[in-house]
């Protein structure tokens, strides 16, 4: 009598789980589905075995679909973006961009930007579930895992379009913090058996902000040399 019980709680439990999770998704997707630009706040933090290596911070800005530019400011300034078909990554300070066509991009931040096009998670995640040892940092909040598309058969990377000359991961933790009241997305949390962590805060979301298209758009400054992230440095450079 007693192992039926137990057997029939933890039906309820993982059916009300699941339950929770969708009812979670839906609101994150409905919160960002229908709008055309986003603008958000970003702090980004990469750690590598635990001790935090870098931190950055500045504005992201999203148009669907598959748009978005990264403006850091602090500690440096630098622009990471994608115009729907060019990944562009370019330092000021060092007169050089770098470019890679989006889909041959393993940067985390470009799956983002399809993500939030659309804001599907299914697009990047085969199943959902809520996060088990992974807190959120904000006890109002929910914690969900995702678990990679391609994981098993192939790495993470591949399938989120990463170039095949790069070395796979075995295999990534990824985590989403949503605010359960608003459904906004607050954190993104991606971690690799290798000790790599890389960590995006997302605060202030503006939903249909006025941003012109030029913003996604990459004219690189006279100068700056552009260099084909996929090739040889040496046979890359073009000045401008």
């Amino acid at each position: 009598m007693l192992m039926r019980f137990h057997s029939l709680l933890f039906f309820f439990l993982t059916v009300n789980n699941t339950l929770d999770v969708e009812a979670i998704v839906a609101r994150l997707q409905t919160r960002y589905h229908s709008v055309r630009t986003l603008q958000a706040t970003f702090l980004e933090r990469y750690r590598e075995n635990g001790r935090v290596v870098r931190v950055e911070a500045g504005t992201a800005y999203f148009r669907r679909p598959g748009k978005m530019r990264w403006e850091y400011q602090a500690p440096e300034k630098n622009v990471f973006l994608v115009d729907g078909n060019t990944a562009w990554f370019y330092v000021p300070a060092d007169h050089t961009a770098t470019r890679v066509p989006a889909k041959e991009s393993a940067d985390w931040r470009t799956p983002l930007a399809l993500l939030l096009g659309d804001m599907k998670l299914s697009r990047v995640c085969a199943q959902i579930q809520t996060a088990i040892d992974e807190k959120p940092e904000n006890p109002e909040n929910v914690m969900l895992y995702c678990e990679l598309r391609g994981t098993g058969s192939k790495s993470p990377k591949r399938a989120l379009g990463a170039s095949p000359s790069q070395r796979p991961l075995k295999s990534e933790a990824v985590f989403f913090e949503i605010d359960t009241n608003s459904g906004d997305l607050v954190r993104v949390l991606i971690r690799d058996p290798g000790g790599i962590e890389i960590e995006f805060h997302f605060t202030n979301w503006l939903m249909n902000p006025l941003v012109p298209d030029s913003l996604f758009r990459f004219d690189a400054p006279k100068g700056v040399a552009i260099v084909n992230g996929e090739l040889a440095l040496g046979n890359s450079a073009v000045k401008h």
